[in-house]
């Protein structure tokens, strides 16, 4: 059984990509012992140079699905901007990774790309509670 993501070019399949994306980048584990959420970055991180160049490929995939939706540029230069100070800091031994457990630069990147969808297709919406 695994998760079913859809592969249209409509801005609902692209914000569930986005969502999946992102939970699994920052939120899919939980720190043992803890209830403090982790996620992929934060894991391929330790490895040194490597495990950052990863990170940041993968979250250059959700600039790349918002300029899909069409995001105007200051929005785009923004998330990788986000992303950029996310590389450069977590390329940093241990004071790197600590930083990438808290900046999250995937999240802030999602709230940036729900912040356009809720206004400019508002279909996209999620209630959630």
């Amino acid at each position: 059984m695994g998760i079913e993501l859809p592969t249209g070019t409509d801005p609902v399949s692209i914000r569930k990509r986005i969502e999946a994306m992102e939970y699994v980048l920052e939120r899919s584990l939980v720190v043992p012992g803890t209830k403090f959420p982790i996620g992929l970055d934060t894991i391929i991180g330790f490895v040194p140079v490597l495990g950052d160049l990863i990170a940041a490929g993968l979250a250059a995939y959700i600039v790349w699905e918002a300029k899909n939706l069409g995001l105007p540029r200051w929005k785009l230069w923004r998330m990788l901007g986000n992303v950029a100070i996310d590389s450069a800091v977590g390329a940093v031994p241990i004071v790197g990774d600590a930083f990438d457990m808290v900046y999250r630069s995937n999240t802030k990147n999602l709230r940036i790309v729900k912040a356009h969808l809720d206004k400019h297709h508002p279909h996209t919406m999620v209630i959630e509670g």
